[in-house]
């Protein structure tokens, strides 16, 4: 397995890639929202704590994932924190009431993300809380999106493009994590895993079946699409009609850790067992799926 980062000129990696040696199965894995690198000047400019701001952290998912290179697919997790910059949204969703100055025409301000103050530079933190003691500036929102956003998904792109070259598709498992509380919104009984695809948009319904009756199997109790649906790079980077599946899964934080301590509780290998035997699965799954596809074109 090699693993890399994508780094900026002074040298800090703001990427951590871990690619298999050869690409074995045509999935891809990212997390994009498990970095913990806090940087001294984000924390100098937020009113909260660190310990607050990890509150839109999904913590440990990259590691709960960590098998998956060793199964032939390659994963991609960013080391900034989401609260910093959330590569899960458009780059240029901003709330124009977080700057001094004027944004662009460009910008989406509209969206329901922004609104919910959770835009490509979050209001807020996942609880809740008001992130920054002072106004930005477009400059700094520029930056981080040069900087940061671009060459996530400039890494990410390549990477399914990769994929789809050498199988004729690919499966993107877009990885989070999610607060206890929120697996009880929308209806859902105390959710362990929330499986999302748009509604039906980024996955083909065969492929999201695997992997719910995979989980529903081994005794979790699963929810699809509420509350969470996916995000920017479900929607995104899935187009089933052409072999680009992504899948988003988000896992309740009470199986895996203190959510007030940030801790590792004893069920975190459990489950990252069962997440590596999900991976396998559904790279089975899509090497079936693919290997079909032409049989099925021809016929």
């Amino acid at each position: 397995m090699d693993r890399a980062g994508v780094r900026q000129p002074d040298g800090e990696s703001i990427v951590d890639l871990r690619e298999p040696a050869r690409g074995a199965v045509p999935l891809v894995l990212a997390s994009p929202h498990s970095g913990a690198d806090y940087r001294e000047e984000f924390l100098a400019s937020s009113r909260l704590d660190p310990l607050t701001l990890r509150r839109s952290e999904d913590s440990f998912v990259d590691e709960i994932f960590a098998a998956g290179p060793g199964l032939g697919a390659p994963l991609l997790a960013a080391r900034f924190p989401r609260a910093y910059l959330d590569v899960n949204r458009e780059p240029w969703e901003l709330d124009p009431a977080m700057f001094s100055d004027a944004l662009p025409g460009f910008c989406n301000i509209r969206s329901p993300r922004v609104r919910m103050g959770l835009g490509t530079i979050a209001r807020i933190v996942a609880s809740g809380e008001e992130i920054y003691a002072r106004k930005l500036r477009f400059f700094e929102a520029r930056t981080r999106v040069e900087t940061l956003y671009q060459p996530y998904h400039q890494a990410l792109r390549r990477l399914v493009g990769e994929t789809e070259a050498a199988f004729g598709g690919y499966l993107l498992i877009d990885c989070h994590s999610m607060p206890s509380g929120a697996s009880e919104i929308g209806g859902q009984d105390g959710a362990d895993i929330v499986l999302g695809d748009c509604h039906g948009v980024s996955c083909a319904p065969p492929v999201f079946e695997a992997a719910r009756s995979f989980l529903a199997q081994r005794g979790f109790a699963v929810a699809l699409n509420a509350p969470y649906a996916g995000g920017f790079t479900t929607g995104h980077y899935g187009t089933p009609r052409r072999g680009r599946h992504a899948l988003q899964i988000e896992i309740n934080r009470a199986l895996y850790m203190d959510e007030r301590s940030y801790r590792r509780k004893p069920g975190f290998d459990r489950l990252r067992t069962e997440m590596t035997g999900l991976v396998a699965h559904l790279a089975q799954i899509m090497q079936d799926w693919l290997g079909e596809a032409p049989r099925a074109a021809a016929e």
